[in-house]
């Protein structure tokens, strides 16, 4: 069996039972086109370094299920570490914290959207971090704000008025003036899962989690990946980040970078490739 179909039957038994027939563990041994497959026996989960995976903003950890699923079967530990939403630097902090409270042993630290620019942050005071994979993701540089990131480059649906994008709600637990924005539910399936079907795409616009305009506005600091190996998957039909600002920032960063056929949740709808790359940073261990 070719690795494409062996990921692909592996997804496929994974979404239909709660249980996965055993297959031997694949490691990518190359990041060109088609990569060098060694096929050797399953590793035990204290061998293999824990993913530890972050949300972006409008989601919430399950996103990344099919994705978790897959890397559990393949031997993997992974937690889903807590992205509070509310401000860069103190969503960083609560990653950081997270990944050196709860972990032993090598991470590999992946990012979703925003989260690409909390592990980009949080990093840094995570000594055990060995790769950063970033998925859809902002990986901005010392002083770069998401908002920034999301104009730079034409082709976001946020950059436009955001009276059209965003419902507002005021936490009063928040200052005022710092509100939280929710994407407009009749705008979420086309900016973010137009090949998801239109229920699950429903389901994911009522259970968005929002963010904070002011964690869009703040600047990053230190980057991560300037000292520590990356890792892009680029949706090629993104309407959040546009490719070619997810393109520019993979090779400031010096990333191996996998295009796929996909739209803002790369991992709901290509989590085959998404698995693979994060395979590939973590073989690098």
């Amino acid at each position: 069996m070719t690795t494409a179909r062996r990921w692909t039957a592996r997804l496929a038994l994974g979404l239909a039972a709660a249980a996965l027939i055993a297959a031997p563990s694949v490691a990518l041994a190359s990041d060109s086109t088609t990569p060098t497959v060694v096929v050797s026996q399953r590793s035990t989960p204290s061998t293999k370094p824990t993913v530890v995976l972050v949300h972006g903003a409008w989601a919430d950890p399950s996103s990344f299920a099919p994705v978790t699923r897959l890397l559990q079967h393949d031997g993997y530990t992974v937690l889903a570490a807590p992205n509070p939403l509310r401000g860069l630097a103190s969503d960083a902090a609560s990653v950081a914290a997270f990944v050196n409270q709860a972990t032993t042993g090598p991470v590999v630290l992946v990012g979703h959207s925003y989260g690409g620019a909390v592990i980009t942050n949080a990093a840094l005071s995570t000594p055990r971090v060995t790769d950063l994979v970033f998925v859809d993701a902002y990986a901005p540089d010392k002083g770069e704000t998401v908002s920034q990131l999301t104009g730079q480059k034409p082709g976001s649906v946020l950059a436009a008025e955001p009276s059209t994008v965003f419902d507002v709600v005021q936490d009063p637990a928040m200052p005022a003036g710092n509100p939280d924005l929710y994407v407009k539910r009749d705008l979420f399936r086309s900016a973010f899962a137009a090949h998801l079907g239109a229920g699950e795409a429903a389901v994911l616009a009522a259970s968005q989690s929002p963010v904070t305009g002011g964690a869009l506005q703040e600047p990053s600091g230190d980057p991560a990946w300037k000292t520590i190996p990356s890792w892009f998957v680029i949706g090629t039909a993104d309407k959040v980040i546009p490719p070619a600002q997810q393109h520019a920032m993979a090779t400031r960063a010096h990333g191996h970078v996998t295009p796929v056929f996909a739209d803002h949740l790369s991992m709901l709808e290509q989590p085959v490739t998404v698995a693979r790359v994060i395979d590939r940073a973590a073989a690098t261990n």
